[in-house]
């Protein structure tokens, strides 16, 4: 029998997906599952958005130019000026998802062997799309008991190698909720100016931040315009995440064109995304404040409500709508899979992310769960009673 690629063994398993089957059973049997695990919201995409798919009228489910619809880069421009992001809409190439951004990103940019340092815990899928180019994740760990904060900037110059070829950030942070501050940004981009690195910036959260402290783009850095290359989506801010368009933005010529070449093999994104995130920007600015004052108010409550479970702690997370909480567990891949699998609580169960998927050791973390805040207060109150009472019934098994 032909034998799996090297490459293909090495992809890791995703920590938010990889329970799925579980969860499945679960419903199988007629139990409730409150998925805590995905950053899919329950709330609802915006109307525009909806009715622009819904009156389509042309013949022909057409291919589109393979950077993206002009118009909706032009939107995209203006968008981001009013975040003070200067960019034109030929900086622009849109993608299929933001994952797609970021993997065109490191197939333009790193070569197999370069190495790239992150801040962790990280979203799970970089480790993916950097096994996929060959690259190297270099971890830099940020604590939990720091409210993962970014780690000093001496551990990631302990990092650097001949073949370090970038920096990647998310900000606000999947999966902590951690927004970088100023200082820390300016920290990261003078060590970028330093050894002339690549700065990958994920800031598809930007809409959600939940503190006075402005948010800070890597566009907003002075002197490293041309390493900067911003990964973005509409899944979140529109509650679209099945229309799959994300964008990939850089003022860097070269990045750009070699982009293109990876845009044009997979021919286009997809149409009937394109004109549905077009119309979604037409959303009226009651949109997004009720869907930012709705992510506020399940935000608080449910931090409040994970600090009274004994021995939980979660930090006060100022962006996005994750959380990274420490739990009185030995390990939390079993802990999340005995969930699905071995427990119930008034017919309810929940279904949480192991955070060790979110490090490139997977024995950090181990006593950390991702929780996403994307359902309504009303099932959070009830997952967090299911949340205590699993706890309770697993230490005491």
């Amino acid at each position: 029998m032909p034998t799996i690629s090297t490459r293909g063994k090495a992809m890791p398993q995703s920590p938010i997906r990889k329970l799925a089957p579980l969860a499945e059973k679960a419903k199988a049997r007629g139990i409730k599952v409150y998925h805590l695990n995905i950053g899919q919201p329950d709330i609802k995409t915006p109307k525009v958005a909806l009715d622009a798919i819904r009156s389509f009228d042309k013949e022909i489910f057409e291919y589109s130019p393979s950077d993206g619809n002009k118009s909706l880069r032009i939107r995209l421009a203006e968008y981001y000026r009013s975040f003070n992001i200067d960019v034109a809409f030929d900086d622009i190439i849109v993608t299929t998802g933001g994952s797609e951004a970021v993997s065109f990103a490191f197939n333009s940019c790193l070569d197999p062997g370069d190495e790239i340092i992150v801040p962790e815990p990280a979203y799970a899928n970089y480790t993916a799309f950097a096994i996929a180019a060959g690259a190297v994740i270099k971890p830099v760990i940020s604590s939990i008991d720091e409210g993962f904060s970014l780690p000093s900037i001496e551990k990631f110059e302990e990092q650097i190698t001949p073949k370090t070829k970038g920096i990647l950030i998310c900000n606000p942070n999947n999966p902590t909720g951690y927004l970088y501050t100023r200082k820390e940004m300016n920290l990261i981009r003078d060590l970028v100016r330093k050894y002339d690195l690549y700065l990958f910036s994920d800031e598809v959260y930007r809409e959600f931040c939940y503190t006075g402290a402005p948010y800070i783009s890597a566009f907003h850095l002075d002197g490293i315009e041309e390493n900067v290359i911003l990964i973005d989506s509409v899944s979140k801010r529109y509650s679209a995440c099945g229309i799959r368009i994300g964008a990939l933005v850089t003022k860097n010529k070269e990045v750009r064109k070699t982009v293109m070449k990876f845009c044009q093999a997979r021919l286009s994104p997809p149409l009937i995304g394109q004109l549905a995130a077009e119309a979604a920007m037409d959303a009226p600015p009651e949109y997004l404040m009720e869907v930012y004052d709705e992510y506020m108010e399940r935000r608080k409550f449910l931090i409040d409500g994970l600090n009274r479970i004994p021995g939980v702690y979660s930090p006060i997370p100022m962006g996005a709508f994750y959380t990274t909480a420490r739990l009185p567990i030995d390990d939390s891949d079993k802990f999340c899979a005995w969930c699905l699998s071995d427990f119930e609580y008034e017919g309810c169960t929940v279904m949480m992310a192991p955070a060790s998927g979110f490090y490139t050791d997977p024995n950090h973390g181990k006593d950390e769960v991702r929780i996403a805040y994307v359902l309504n207060k009303e099932d959070l109150k009830h997952a967090l009673v299911v949340l205590a009472k699993a706890i309770e019934a697993y230490n005491n098994r």
